[in-house]
């Protein structure tokens, strides 16, 4: 492990600065395992202990490959990340929590060096108590709250309609199929181009798109993150059908205007997730309506993060990869 920034350490009478074991990006694939100096947690925050966290594909490959759009609180080094799970080792007496509780966090902006976007891949995190969510299980699952709670986000809303087609059979693909097999709605059809991608299916159906003639889906939803498959969804859908951008994309979003026209297309975009979405994906777990089984596919020590992103980013076996911060402080 080298330390990559100077440490700017605030000692207070009585109290050691905060240091954690981070995953800092440099730049486009400059990756490394080091070690960075906290803020000082102020009234209303908690420190975190994690234990587990995990890589995204989507957001978190744009930055480790250096394509991602210009984005709010974007620079290097940056500390990635935010979906963290872990134990509150401190907390003042103006939060709800207490040491011991388990939390899901996502992400944390208290990097004296380095940028926090997301901040959650960190041994210790500090941040806000209303941000942090807590959580009755201890496996790694709990690193998945995030990407369930954005499948969530997709659903839920006035006149939202679950899914009858979804692109993608990720781990968002497989959570949104899941969320909305709970719907009381038909099971929707799920497509994926990869055929080791297409196991797995709980309920429903996993096809290739070359096998599907259809092309009356009232509601299609994309995770697939390709800006490109959007021509082909727009043939795909009824007349007034609606096509939910539900992944994240790089590349700008076209597609020609008649025959979106002739559909009268409907499209919308779903952003992040909200606390409520959080708090409601958390009770399904709990209460044994929503498995997070079989989504975790790949688990790497914290220390081994350079090839365990490198793995999560161009194995198609990878569904998800979790670092294990057991051992770092």
């Amino acid at each position: 492990m080298r330390v990559l920034l100077p440490l700017q350490i605030d000692r207070k009478p009585g109290r050691e600065a905060l240091h954690a074991t981070a995953i800092t990006l440099n730049g486009p694939k400059d990756l490394d395992v080091t070690e960075l100096a906290l803020n000082a947690p102020k009234a209303g925050e908690i420190v975190v202990k994690v234990a587990q966290s995990g890589i995204s594909t989507g957001t978190e490959k744009l930055f480790w490959t250096g394509e991602m759009p210009p984005f709010p609180g974007m620079g290097y080094p940056l500390v990635p990340g935010y979906e963290a799970a872990g134990e509150v080792v401190e907390a003042g007496p103006d939060t709800h929590f207490r040491p011991g509780d388990r939390v899901f966090v996502p992400g944390a902006n208290c990097y004296k060096d380095a940028y926090g976007l997301f901040g959650g891949a960190s041994s210790l995190l500090v941040t806000d108590a209303a941000r942090a969510i807590e959580i009755d299980y201890t496996g790694p699952e709990g690193a998945l709250l995030a990407l369930a709670a954005t499948a969530r986000h997709a659903l839920a809303g006035l006149q939202n309609t679950p899914p009858d087609l979804i692109v993608g059979h990720g781990v968002l693909g497989r959570l949104l199929a899941r969320l909305s097999c709970l719907c009381g709605t038909p099971p929707p059809t799920v497509w994926e181009i990869d055929p080791s991608r297409r196991a797995g299916a709980e309920g429903y159906e996993v096809i290739s798109p070359e096998d599907d003639p259809r092309r009356d889906y009232e509601n299609i939803y994309d995770v697939s993150g390709s800006a490109a498959i959007l021509p082909d969804l727009i043939g795909r859908i009824a007349k007034g059908g609606e096509i939910v951008l539900a992944g994240f994309y790089k590349d700008p979003i076209n597609f020609a205007f008649p025959p979106a026209f002739m559909k009268e297309a409907r499209l919308r975009v779903s952003a992040e997730w909200n606390r409520d979405d959080l708090l409601a994906t958390r009770d399904l777990v709990s209460s044994g309506a929503l498995s997070l089984d079989g989504l975790i596919t790949h688990t790497a020590k914290a220390a081994d993060a350079a090839q365990a992103y490198e793995t999560a980013f161009t194995d198609t076996d990878c569904l998800k990869m979790i670092l294990d911060w057991e051992g770092h402080a």
